[in-house]
């Protein structure tokens, strides 16, 4: 045979071969086609109607996914009404009468998906009329917190046609929504005229605004809805990453589809003594379960109460301890107390209201009388055993044991590097019977030699365990704080420790500095720095200008509020006295910050969209993925 022909064989060979070859079926195209609405009973639009019950067909097995959270019926329903599946078929019944000429929509949001890929019908309201005419016009917008602007996700929103104040807390929605994963909301089937718009944590379900404990909103003017034809970019995607077609088409847009709605809880409480817990026999707590105006009084039953104790009350006086003075009180194991305090009637009035306690001491007297002694008989043995090893011990005349003095627990913001706009804080573990402040001594440290500096040490107006140390601090020099044995006594006969610690205030270098003008704020904004999750400084405008001095390296965030009534706190809202509460904003972006730079920022639009202000970094309600035909089919690769 000629290498001619051997060639030809072997080609021939390797065609059939490659002819013969198995490959795998991919299965065929994917399925990226959402459900089709095919028809319904009554239906789609259909006006006249007089049953309840709502039959809706497509062209392929569905599923319905989280219809509790994600399908709202308008006008909203005061009996639950049944959503089933099954097949290609959603059942409906309504078990409210159907009221007179009124437009129904049942939104299922996306929650309609195929049986086999989850691909969702996006957006399907079904609509129907007991009137002679179907109301298609809609008002949209966004429901945040009113204290940190996140996006609140499943609060309804509703309407009332009645401009009366009183309707919200009396009468059940018109109609209604829900918000979705970004706050987002859309009420929809309204007919022309005026509304009233308002958001609610519906605790009860019944529609209506009757329970202080229920977020709230509102707005301070009516709405009237409108619709006009405007352009809008449609996006036709090639693949799942890819864009095929920008192209403008024209729509029905409805107006308004900005509100913001700003929910916040009323100042509502109800006031009671939650616990009193006596964890040592020196003191005890009584815990309320809300803020009090003034203290409780304080009757002993058991004891005289009068200068019986130190009291260290918290900023908002709901949580009081009580350090007792005397030891044949705070010996006693059960102390009977008659406490005196203020709750509010069903006026909200306060009335006066006294709890008869017995507050009992985890451990007996004779138990800590026991463990004392037990303490002492092992410390005395410990020294025995030391001093027996003595040459001049004598076993018949042992030395005196004297037990060493109870040592009064200290902590302190002392250490070897400080933040140059830090003060030296203590906080004892007792309130303090005395203070020698002449046993206290700081000096500057400069080559090795001290030099004695002036300081004022005093105690903390918001607590009485807790002291402060003043001086005028030098960017990158080095101090001594020095503080002789027992400076400190406390109440229970604790002796403070000698302390030294030297101390390095941080280089002016290691800070940045931010400056803000903020427009239209003037004197009235509390500005705030904020990392994480923790405020780290605070400042007040001046003539729309601030600035924050001494700030560490990192990234912050910026928040604001509107001090209304110059308390220097927020404050909430309350719909009986037809109050908001004070606004809030945010800068829209991170400040990555540095050491040793200088930040001006002129900026910050306090007049944004307030949906559009807190930086996405910060936003704990993170939006859900968008679900969108990924035309998965345009990369499948077949065999």
């Amino acid at each position: 045979m000629s290498l001619k022909e051997i060639l030809l064989s072997l080609l021939v060979v390797a065609l059939l071969a490659a002819c013969a070859s198995m490959g795998t079926p991919d299965g065929g195209p994917f399925d990226e086609d959402p459900p089709v609405f095919v028809s319904g009973v009554p239906s789609l639009n259909a006006t006249g109607v007089t049953d309840g019950k709502v039959v809706i067909n497509f062209n392929e097995n569905i599923r319905l996914e989280n219809a509790f959270e994600k399908v709202v019926i308008s006008p909203p329903q005061i009996e639950q009404p049944q959503i089933k599946y099954s097949g290609k078929h959603i059942t409906v019944q309504l078990y409210d009468s159907l009221l007179p000429n009124t437009t129904y929509s049942i939104d299922f949001n996306d929650a309609i998906v195929d049986n086999n890929e989850g691909n969702p019908l996006e957006n399907f309201a079904y609509v129907f009329s007991t009137g002679d005419a179907v109301d298609t016009l809609a008002v949209s917008g966004t429901v945040l917190n009113a204290e940190d602007l996140e996006p609140i996700k499943g609060i309804m929103v509703g309407l009332h046609s009645s401009m009366s104040d009183t309707a919200f807390t009396k009468k059940p929605f018109d109609r209604v929504s829900r918000t979705d994963s970004r706050g987002r909301f859309s009420i929809k089937g309204l007919a022309p005229g005026k509304y009233r718009v308002y958001a609610l944590a519906d605790a009860n379900g019944n529609y209506f605004y009757d329970q202080k404990s229920e977020a709230v909103a509102f707005m301070d003017t009516e709405v009237s809805p409108s619709a006009v034809r405007a352009m809008r970019a449609d996006t036709i995607w090639r693949d799942s990453i890819t864009v095929d077609t920008v192209r403008m088409v024209e729509y029905t847009r409805n107006l308004p589809d900005d509100i913001v709605l700003r929910a916040f809880k009323e100042p509502f409480y109800t006031q009671y003594l939650v616990k009193y817990p006596r964890e040592e026999h020196s003191n005890f707590t009584l815990y309320f379960a809300a803020p009090n105006s003034e203290l409780p009084r304080i009757e002993g039953l058991n004891f005289n109460a009068t200068d019986a104790y130190v009291l260290e009350p918290n900023a908002t006086m709901d949580t009081l301890r009580y350090w007792l003075k005397d030891t044949t009180i705070y010996y006693k194991d059960t102390l009977q107390v008659a406490v005196t305090y203020n709750i509010l009637d069903s006026l909200q009035l306060p009335v006066p209201r006294t709890d008869t306690l017995y507050i009992t001491s985890k451990r007996s007297r004779e138990a800590v009388i026991k463990a004392e002694a037990e303490r002492y008989e092992k410390a005395k043995k410990r020294f025995l055993k030391k001093v027996s090893k003595l040459p001049d011990y004598d076993e018949n005349n042992p030395p005196e044991y004297i037990p060493p003095t109870k040592v009064l627990p200290i902590s302190t913001t002392a250490n070897s590097q400080m933040d140059f706009n830090k003060e030296v804080e203590f906080l004892f573990s007792e309130p303090l019977a005395s203070c020698d402040a002449s046993m206290i001594h700081l000096a500057s440290v400069v080559d090795s030699t001290l030099t004695p500096i002036p300081f004022v040490f005093e105690q903390n107006s918001k607590n009485i365990r807790a002291y402060n140390l003043y001086a005028e601090w030098r960017p990158g020099e080095k101090y001594m704080l020095t503080i002789d044995s027992a400076a400190f006594k406390g109440l229970y006969g604790g002796v403070s420790e000698r302390f030294e610690q030297e101390m390095t205030y941080r280089k002016l270098d290691d800070y940045a500095v931010l400056y803000l003008t903020i427009p239209h704020t003037g004197n009235d904004a509390v500005v705030q720095l904020v990392q994480g999750e923790k405020i780290t400084a605070t400042t007040r405008t001046d003539g729309d200008k601030c600035a924050f001095y001494f700030i560490k390296p990192g990234k912050y965030s910026l928040r604001l509020f509107m001090d209304r009534n110059g308390n220097g706190k927020w404050d909430t809202g309350s719909y009986e006295d037809k109050l908001q509460p004070e606004e809030v904003y945010y800068y829209p972006r991170m400040l990555d910050l540095r050491a040793l730079f200088e930040y001006e920022q002129t900026d910050w639009d306090i007049k944004a969209p307030l949906n559009t202000q807190k930086p996405l970094e910060i936003t704990k309600q993170k939006p859900e993925k968008e679900r969108k035909k990924m035309n998965r089919n345009a990369t499948r690769k077949f065999k």
